[in-house]
């Protein structure tokens, strides 16, 4: 078969073969560069959020259904703490896992705190709005993270999710949203703590 040039079909010449394997490696090494620098990122986000064997503070947090509770109340359990606002896109994409997966693991010694960042004197109804229109399974576990709360944390960005042990000290610390399957083995590896 001829081509329009007159050419028979035959493979492209050497250099042109070349030029596609350099190509290649050229994307290969980007792609490298980029992982090993969103890992870097990924650590360094790490390394500014409260140490593994930390106990934080005691706080005395609001609950959104009325009451109170103080994390030194949740002692023996595994605590999954995720400071969260409903103005938070990656908060909303991820709470209806966190859900999902408090549900799941509760038989199992653990619990869920959603720590609202949501300010202001209308907090309440723009949470309880969320809540109503977006998350209702999500109400039994919202209290409300103050200012103070939040610096202990080191919580500059949302999501942030930690994990306290059955003695209340940090084991695990999130910046960013999880995947579901993150979530679970996060989850899984608290409790075998």
């Amino acid at each position: 078969m001829t081509q329009q040039d007159g050419t028979e079909g035959s493979p492209p010449a050497p250099s042109a073969r070349g030029d596609k394997a350099k190509t290649a490696l050229a994307v290969v090494a980007v792609l490298g560069l980029a992982a090993l620098a969103f890992l870097g990122v990924r650590e360094a986000q790490r390394a500014r959020l409260v140490p593994d064997g930390a106990s934080p503070p005691a706080f005395q947090l609001k609950k959104h259904e009325g009451g109170s509770l103080t994390l030194s109340d949740l002692k023996g359990r595994v605590v999954m703490l995720d400071f969260w606002a409903t103005w938070c896109p990656p908060c909303r994409e991820e709470m209806p896992s966190l859900v999902k997966l408090a549900k799941e693991y509760e038989s199992q010694g653990l619990i869920f705190v959603a720590a609202s960042r949501d300010e202001g004197s209308t907090a309440p109804q723009e949470v309880d709005y969320f809540l109503q229109r977006f998350q209702p399974e999500l109400r039994p576990y919202v209290v409300y993270a103050d200012d103070d709360m939040a610096r202990a944390f080191q919580v500059n960005a949302l999501p942030t999710l930690y994990f306290l042990d059955r003695d209340g000290k940090v084991i695990d610390a999130q910046r960013g949203m999880l995947s579901e399957d993150g979530l679970r083995r996060r989850i899984e590896r608290a409790l075998k703590r």
